[in-house]
């Protein structure tokens, strides 16, 4: 009986392709995500806080101040170094003209000598129109043999000077070179740091502004508060030692004397150190408050603008007393007093790094040239981190 054939299929070893498909797929997903995300443009920082914006630009104006106190200062040292290389030079003009009119002396000589040796002495004699005359001219000659060669020394001399200043100029035209490229170094350092803080607060929105004044408007009710606290505190003081003089001139004054006894009319009592100095304060206040109103510059010593420590220089020049020109050095001078213990007149420094000044005129404020875009006002001296003061007279 034959065999039937199967009608079952075989089974197939074929691997499914779908599965592998799939699989691919899912791969090349992942590796298109991963190149797109390697090339996807990273994203933007957050934008920064009203308030860090404000930290940032003040600390930017602070930057530009002491900035701006490395200009004074370099600006002091090319001005006097060129004052030093001018007077170099007019000096080596003055030894030039000497030694030429040495030159000169020393070619008359020449020429007299030459003049002289073209004959010899035997010659000489005969030509001459008599032994007399022949004595007479070699005597002559010995005397400016005697001046010629003083006439070397000096000239050798003045040479040598000449020489040594020459030199003196070139080293300080070197010095002077450096010092205005210093000074070229502190001029773009400010102008950077203020394009910096004019940038931030261009890029503000309307909104983020209003939210700037109002932080200002603050600090600034934050540091006349203080200040009026330090006003009633200064008029207690004052009002507390006015009781005080009062009670010992009552306990010191003498008994009225015997109506016999002629008087002698009261004489003024004599000007202390205290009263010297607070009449120069007045001066120097009285100055500074003319200047209300006129706008800072950095680098501005007046009349028509001011810097802060060109502002508290040209005060105190006007009582008669010269400070240095940068707030590094003007906080050297006179006495260091506590903030507890101002009087008008003081210079209140600003900043660990000592880049502000204001002239002291009591009750807590002060006059100064705050900033670039801002004018000489009065302001209270708590609206900044005080470093110290002095009493410079």
């Amino acid at each position: 009986m034959p065999v039937l054939a199967s009608h079952r299929k075989p089974r197939s070893t074929r691997p499914h392709s779908p599965a592998v498909g799939v699989t691919t797929a899912a791969i090349a997903s992942v590796t298109l995500l991963s190149t797109q995300s390697a090339h996807a443009t990273p994203a933007a920082p957050p934008r920064p806080t009203v308030e860090e914006i404000q930290k940032k630009v003040d600390d930017l104006y602070r930057q530009a101040g002491t900035a701006t106190q490395e200009y004074n200062r370099a600006k002091e040292a090319t001005d006097e170094q060129r004052r030093k290389v001018d007077r170099i030079l007019d000096d080596v003009a003055r030894r030039t003209d000497a030694i030429n009119e040495s030159r000169r002396a020393l070619g008359s000589y020449a020429a007299a000598q030459y003049r002289a040796g073209a004959v010899g002495p035997t010659a000489a004699l005969i030509f001459a129109d008599s032994p007399q005359s022949y004595f007479d001219q070699t005597h002559l000659m010995d005397r400016l043999s005697e001046r010629q060669r003083g006439a070397v020394a000096d000239y050798e001399g003045k040479r040598l000077a000449a020489a040594k200043q020459r030199a003196e100029a070139t080293k300080s035209l070197e010095s002077l070179t450096d010092s205005q490229a210093t000074l070229r170094a502190s001029k773009q350092t400010v102008q950077r740091k203020l394009g910096e803080a004019r940038t931030l607060l261009a890029r503000l929105t309307a909104e983020e502004k209003a939210r700037l004044a109002e932080l200002e408007r603050k600090r600034e009710a934050e540091a006349r508060r203080k200040a009026e606290e330090r006003a009633k505190a200064e008029a207690a003081e004052a009002e507390a030692e006015r009781r005080r003089q009062e009670e010992a001139a009552r306990r010191q004054q003498p008994s009225p004397p015997p109506a016999t006894t002629p008087t002698t009319p009261p004489t003024a009592p004599p000007q202390t150190g205290g009263s010297t100095y607070a009449a120069k304060a007045e001066k120097a206040l009285a100055f500074a408050r003319a200047q209300i109103g006129k706008p800072y510059v950095w680098g501005a010593t007046g009349p028509s603008s001011y810097d802060c420590s060109g502002l508290t220089q040209a005060a105190w020049r006007a009582a008669g007393v010269d400070l240095p020109r940068t707030t590094w050095d003007q906080v050297k001078i006179g006495t260091r007093v506590a903030t507890a213990d101002l009087l008008p007149g003081d210079l209140v420094f600003f900043y660990d790094d000592i880049s502000h000044v204001g002239l002291y005129i009591g009750g807590g404020k002060m006059i100064h040239a705050p900033k670039p875009g801002a004018d000489v006002r009065e302001e209270s001296i708590y609206y900044m981190p005080v470093y110290g003061s002095v009493r410079p007279a």
